[in-house]
């Protein structure tokens, strides 16, 4: 989904730098290799992009299962919300950050209270701290950093308001990325496959790319604080009990 939102941004004439582990698919102003799990790392990169930064996609993600619950959570939440904590610092008036949750966030309105301890920690050493000392809260990793993002993007968005900044998250349904594999060894090929999507069909990354992109233009103006589903309809319709999940074997 990152690599989709920079193939995007490229036509519009952002100057985009990539912080990955990966290189980027496009020529790109700046790419900086750099491990969410080191905040010092995170804090060079920051310092070696310089200047102001308008827009920040957190799209990086690891799929729990093969990597442990703690380096789920420091990856998907913890490195992301510093990241985003040291960019907001360089951004203007007007500067918006889009986070990519998951379906499996779904339920995190539900447990709000349940993660506000881990959401109002303060700095890298404390988010890692509370994961230590809570291995229990953080089982299976993914779908409880997935909870989190969300939290933590609704929480955030009052104080980054007050600074003129926005701050949002989609939460997609399954969608075809190299982390597909993942998730299909985890829950089993033939869940992932009957998986009820309204729409039909998995998303794509390029799907997934573009609502990001919106919510960090100026479009997306009045749009701050908001968890927005792109799932092709499943939670929508579970919800209303619209959508009979017997017939997909769950």
């Amino acid at each position: 989904m990152g690599a989709a939102v920079v193939r995007q941004l490229e036509p519009l004439g952002a100057e985009v730098h990539v912080i990955d582990l990966k290189e980027p698919p496009v020529a790109v102003a700046g790419y900086y290799a750099t491990n969410l799990m080191d905040p010092d790392a995170i804090a060079a990169t920051v310092e070696a992009i310089g200047g102001r930064i308008d827009c920040l996609f957190n799209c990086a993600g690891l799929p729990g299962g093969r990597f442990s619950d703690l380096d789920t959570m420091l990856v998907n939440f913890v490195g992301q919300r510093h990241l985003a904590d040291l960019v907001a610092d360089r951004m203007p008036e007007g500067g918006a950050i889009a986070n990519i949750s998951s379906g499996a966030g779904a339920s995190w309105l539900a447990n709000v209270d349940k993660w506000k301890p881990l959401v109002t920690t303060e700095g890298f050493a404390a988010g890692k701290r509370w994961l230590e000392e809570h291995p229990d809260e953080i089982a299976s990793g993914y779908a409880p950093s997935k909870e989190v993002i969300c939290v933590w993007t609704v929480w955030r968005s009052l104080a980054l308001a007050e600074r003129g900044i926005r701050i949002n998250c989609t939460l997609p349904g399954p969608t075809d990325t190299p982390m597909m594999p993942d998730f299909e060894d985890q829950m089993g090929k033939e869940f992932m496959d009957n998986y009820p999507i309204p729409l039909g069909h998995r998303q794509t990354p390029d799907e997934q790319a573009a609502p990001l992109i919106f919510l960090n233009s100026p479009g997306a103006s009045a749009i701050t604080g908001e968890a927005i589903l792109t799932d092709g309809g499943t939670m929508a319709a579970l919800a209303v009990g619209t959508l009979d999940v017997s017939a997909f074997g769950f």
